[in-house]
């Protein structure tokens, strides 16, 4: 019996608001001017939909790595170096990452492995204040991109585990930005802060771990303010 087909999902709202909606422009108008969007224009020109219904991780490094235009140093196809998702296979094989998924801490290894300055946090290694700190600064910054690792029944939507970038933050809203890269089931679309931050805040079951944020840079071109904090990929 063939499955049953779906065309995307409606976007649960509140307590997210669609980026295309006129609430949406105004807060990304709003973010603009404040400076907290710096790095949208990079992420948003390289941005990808997942190609499987597990990669969301991968999809999300791959939008990073190519938007720090940091070189892989091999070939994609042709001629031409370039981040794609099954480039990212040096931490996990792809067929496990296909069948299952990835973890938080795999991921962060696989951004190492890439060449990215990685900085990772699992949601009891911080408080949301550090949380929202990190994120101003990142934002603030062209240099610096945040993957988000949340659940997404926090924001009433289906499905469970979920990896995406984080496109800016609206300070005065205390909003952030995501970047779904699972595009055919959700748009783009803001969230509050408290909320993201209780998303991270879950266990993942594959590792008895909470979820987390991970920030990524050029190795020569790491945040000031995330300088202090050491690099932590759990050994799970």
């Amino acid at each position: 019996m063939a499955m049953a087909s779906l065309y995307r999902r409606v976007l649960p709202s509140p307590p997210a608001v669609e980026f295309a909606s006129e609430e949406g422009k105004r807060l990304f108008a709003e973010a603009l001017e404040g400076g907290t969007l710096e790095g949208f224009f990079n992420l948003i020109s390289y941005f990808q939909t997942q190609s499987e219904p597990a990669f969301c991780g991968l999809a999300s490094l791959s939008v990073v790595l190519n938007a720090l235009s940091i070189d892989p140093g091999r070939q994609w196809k042709g001629p031409w170096r370039w981040f794609d998702e099954s480039m990212l296979d040096c931490c996990e094989p792809l067929d496990k990452v296909k069948a299952d998924g990835i973890t938080f801490s795999k991921l962060a290894c696989l951004a190492h492995c890439a060449g990215a300055k990685v900085r990772s946090f699992h949601a009891h290694q911080a408080t949301i204040h550090d949380f929202r700190n990190h994120l101003l600064t990142c934002a603030s910054s062209q240099d610096c991109h945040l993957i988000a690792s949340y659940h997404r029944a926090t924001f009433k939507q289906t499905g469970t585990g979920h990896f995406s970038p984080i496109g800016g933050y609206h300070a005065g809203q205390d909003m952030a930005l995501i970047l779904d890269v699972a595009r055919f089931k959700y748009p783009p679309h803001w969230v509050p802060l408290p909320l993201l931050w209780e998303a991270m805040n879950t266990t993942d079951d594959a590792t008895g771990l909470l979820r987390g944020s991970l920030f990524s840079s050029p190795l020569s071109a790491t945040p000031p303010s995330l300088l202090k904090y050491s690099y932590m990929i759990s050994s799970v």
